[in-house]
């Protein structure tokens, strides 16, 4: 298929998600919540939430083992028509869905393939509210031992409405220095090392 009959669809997609949009259950901000909820009302009307959610576990597989692929994607001197074509081969040879095909589509066409990772985050935060579940997501410095761990979930469990399973995610990030950054659903508090550095660098460079 042509890139300008892709472009077709993925515009004719777009226009049609945004005109009867279905609110997810939980809700996620940005510009990478923008495209996963579009995705979720799309996978809702197709009936196919369940090989969507199994589309982008797969996408991201993909791209954890192919480092070629990924730095494809994220080079940002690349024409976004490459991208569209790539992106096309990809969702043929893993054999997506068409709303995760159109997603892809849709991020390469806009120049955002770079945010993908974060799209599909957004969109494991919808489908864990969809099972009932609260989606924490815990980036520290260093990793956690066990005991820390336990108690983390200890504090988390208090932000879970009754009903609602905790689901944790531990994230290793050293550029953070130390603290954590906590993603509770839609709710995110930055208590890193690192911000509060930045913070304070602001504050003394204004007042210079």
């Amino acid at each position: 298929m042509p890139s300008n009959q892709i472009l077709s669809i993925v515009r004719n997609y777009a226009s049609a998600a945004a005109a009867k949009s279905i609110k997810p259950p939980v809700q996620v901000f940005g510009l990478e919540g923008r495209y996963a909820t579009a995705l979720y009302s799309a996978a809702v009307k197709l009936k196919q939430l369940d090989v969507v959610e199994k589309d982008l576990k797969n996408i991201q597989s993909t791209l954890k083992n192919d480092t070629k692929l990924r730095t494809f994607i994220e080079n940002p001197t690349i024409k976004r028509n490459l991208k569209i074509d790539a992106i096309k081969d990809v969702s043929n040879k893993i054999k997506l869905s068409a709303p995760s095909t159109n997603l892809l589509g849709l991020l390469a066409e806009n120049g955002r393939l770079n945010r993908l990772d974060q799209v599909l985050n957004a969109f494991s935060t919808i489908m864990a509210g969809h099972r009932g579940d609260l989606r924490c997501e815990v980036t520290t410095a260093k990793p956690l031992d066990e005991e820390t761990k336990k108690q983390l979930e200890t504090v988390l469990k208090a932000f879970a409405k009754k009903g609602e399973n905790i689901i944790l995610e531990l994230k290793v990030e050293p550029a953070i220095i130390g603290g954590m950054i906590v993603s509770i659903g839609d709710n995110y508090v930055d208590m890193s090392v690192s911000s509060k550095i930045k913070k304070y660098t602001d504050i003394i460079t204004e007042a210079v």
